[in-house]
């Protein structure tokens, strides 16, 4: 689950990149705590990430890359919120999503994600998350962009992994 939690928070939290006609903020580069929480609070997940503006613009680059298994991708602002609504394959389901940010990219910001899935995906008809995210200050001795940090896992760097994987942050 905890592995499942980074992946939406990858996903997710840079899921606005999609769509060149909006314009987002940048997040603030330093320490962020991020909270995910599931349908109904049933688990909830908490992890920081050290990010620079050059972590940002690969993990947002890198997400564009997984845009290829959409059949839809819309962004568009309303008021003072971000609303994205996608229709993509994953594992050989189709995940219809609809996601709306709200706050500031340089200090805190709200996520709420509902996603269905047809056929169900892992036995999962219909998904709902809330990611919460805030700037708590430099990140910390001895971190390095790209750093996550679980309770209880291992930490990783998101820089290094992508590295692996033959993308170069």
């Amino acid at each position: 689950m905890r592995y499942f939690a980074c992946f939406i928070v990858l996903a997710f939290v840079s899921q606005p990149a999609f769509g060149a006609n909006v314009d987002l903020p940048k997040r603030k580069s330093g320490l962020w705590e991020i909270k995910i929480s599931s349908l109904a609070g049933k688990s909830a997940n908490t992890m920081q990430q050290c990010i620079d503006e050059k972590t940002d613009d690969m993990m947002q680059n890198n997400v564009k890359g997984m845009e290829k298994s959409c059949s839809k991708t819309e962004i568009h602002k309303d008021g003072d919120k971000i609303v994205s609504d996608s229709t993509c394959k994953v594992s050989g389901s189709t995940a219809k999503t609809h996601a709306v940010f709200s706050g500031r990219f340089d200090s805190a910001y709200k996520a709420d994600i509902k996603s269905t899935y047809e056929p169900p995906l892992h036995g999962m008809h219909d998904a709902a998350t809330t990611i919460d995210a805030k700037w708590l200050g430099p990140c910390k001795a001895g971190q390095k962009p790209g750093d996550i940090s679980m309770p209880g896992m291992p930490n990783i760097n998101m820089n290094e992994m992508m590295k692996g994987l033959g993308k170069t942050p």
